[in-house]
């Protein structure tokens, strides 16, 4: 009996130690059924997100981008996370790649337009390609002037934005199994929908190589309008480079007072193209017209610039803008910052506008040389900075009615109607011409300009249609009303 004992003893401890794991195992085992729990944990968390995560804001103000922030007393700001809207599911129709053409502010309404069609024929978006070749051959990329991972984020329930094209894709591209073209200007969808998408169908791959003004102004669904403003006020975010300079710029001005934006036309470049010459000695306008003839793709060349200027056709000069604030009543201190490349003619074209507001003032003049480095030789990015501060401005007042001209002019709008003095050209070159040969005296000729634009000042109106010849009537973006709360109908506020 007793032997057994021993025998049944033996085994419980032999059994024991079978059972028995080293320490060094169960360190071990327990990190990886730790690890399992905590990614599975983690897995579902995401998914949950995505289910029940809310979209963000559709037409969400934008000037300067600012994160969220907590504040306790005089504690450091510490920003919460960016909740992201959930992906759209769609079937995939094809890929689209677009080629922007033109200056900053016409690649940007572009890239809206480009982001509206994607999504309504549900097809995957390529991060455009921007302008290299144009008159200022700006070799900056999409990345350079925009936060692309913000741009492709915060449209992701809408439409699928790649940074390049998939790598199977891409060898179809390579082997010319795709398709190019431009589209028509001044579109329907009804266009793309017919024309382009079986194209994308046919070649899953299309590129449209010119994408200004390819879609209609009006006649559009709402919705599509509203992504256009979604696009072009939130998710259109300038480089965080660019918008701290802008910040610099704009508080530099603040802390000195009340600022308005010029924006004054009357580069090299813009009188060339335009053929407009008035105040030009001989030399300067043989040097303009050469210049107009060295660009094939500037179509007109033989151009009567004075008839031009009494259609309102052509930009107004330093001159003659001088005489028109004044007639406003613009206070001669008031800091004036001009938005503008290079004024042809240099500081003679600009001393009578700097005799009456002595306050002219350039970012070149509020920055070191230092501050602007890098952004030397990227004209997008110098303008980037200017569209930035004529944002922030308490007045801005363009000088001809070009692509910058319109989106600052819609994006005001947006920001609340901000006061934007829209000049009526046609007319103020006629009142001027009286003043000058004497047949209006100063207090007539300040009256007739008050007058003419008590209505032209950026306040809520509807945007003018004209039936079949979409370029004459009001540009989508320069009064995106559909994105407004206007005064005479209530619509959806965009600015909750």
């Amino acid at each position: 009996m007793e032997n057994r004992l021993k025998m049944l003893a033996s085994e419980k401890v032999e059994n024991s130690k079978r059972l028995t794991i080293r320490p060094g195992i169960k360190v071990w085992l327990a990190r990886a059924i730790t690890t399992a729990i905590i990614w599975t944990i983690f897995a579902q968390m995401i998914a949950l997100r995505e289910l029940l995560g809310p979209i963000l804001l559709k037409g969400m103000p934008y000037c300067f981008s600012s994160p969220i922030v907590f504040q306790i007393g005089e504690k450091s700001l510490v920003p919460t996370k960016v909740v992201l809207p959930p992906k759209r599911i769609y079937k995939n129709n094809g890929y689209l790649m677009v080629s922007c053409n033109g200056g900053l502010n016409q690649m940007r309404a572009a890239i809206c337009d480009m982001v509206a069609i994607a999504r309504q024929l549900n097809v995957t978006l390529v991060v455009p390609e921007l302008d290299k070749t144009s008159f200022w051959a700006d070799p900056s990329d999409f990345q350079d002037i925009f936060d692309v991972n913000h741009f492709i984020t915060s449209l992701r329930d809408e439409v699928r934005i790649l940074k390049q094209l998939p790598t199977r894709v891409k060898k179809r591209v390579e082997q010319g199994l795709s398709f190019t073209m431009s589209p028509i200007s001044w579109s329907n969808i009804t266009y793309y929908e017919n024309q382009i998408l079986p194209l994308l169908l046919k070649h899953k791959v299309v590129h449209l190589n010119r994408t200004d003004a390819r879609l209609a102004n009006n006649g559009l669904h709402t919705d599509i309008q509203k992504l256009r403003c979604r696009v072009n006020f939130n998710a259109l975010r300038f480089t965080s480079q660019i918008e701290e300079l802008g910040r610099r710029i704009v508080r530099i001005l603040r802390e000195r007072g009340p600022f308005i934006v010029l924006h004054l036309r009357y580069e090299m470049d813009m009188l060339a193209f335009s053929g407009c010459a008035h105040g030009c000695d001989i030399k300067e306008e043989e040097e303009l017209t050469r210049m107009r003839y060295a660009y094939p793709m500037w179509k007109e060349k033989v151009i009567n610039s004075e008839l031009k200027r009494k259609e309102g056709l052509c930009p107004l000069t330093p001159e003659e803008i001088a005489l028109t604030l004044t007639a406003l009543g613009i206070d001669h201190n008031v800091q004036i910052y001009i938005a503008a490349g290079e004024i042809y003619g240099g500081e003679k074209r600009m001393a009578s506008l700097l005799r009456e507001f002595p306050n002219l003032v350039r970012k070149e003049t509020l920055l070191q040389p230092s501050d602007l480095m890098d952004f030397q030789n990227h004209s997008s990015q110098m303008a980037a900075l200017d569209y930035l501060v004529s944002l922030e401005s308490d007045i801005f007042i363009p000088t001809y009615d070009g692509n910058m001209a319109k989106v600052v002019e819609g994006h005001r709008r947006f920001l609340g109607f901000k006061k934007t003095i829209l000049l009526d050209r046609r007319l103020l070159v006629n009142l001027i011409d009286q003043y000058s040969n004497g047949s209006l005296s100063w207090d007539e000729f300040s009256i007739a300009i008050k007058e003419a634009h008590v209505y032209r000042m950026g306040s809520p109106k509807r945007r003018i249609a004209i039936p079949d010849r979409p370029k004459e009537e009001d540009y989508f973006y320069s009064n995106p009303h559909e994105c407004l709360q206007l005064i005479d109908e209530p619509l959806e506020s965009t600015l909750s």
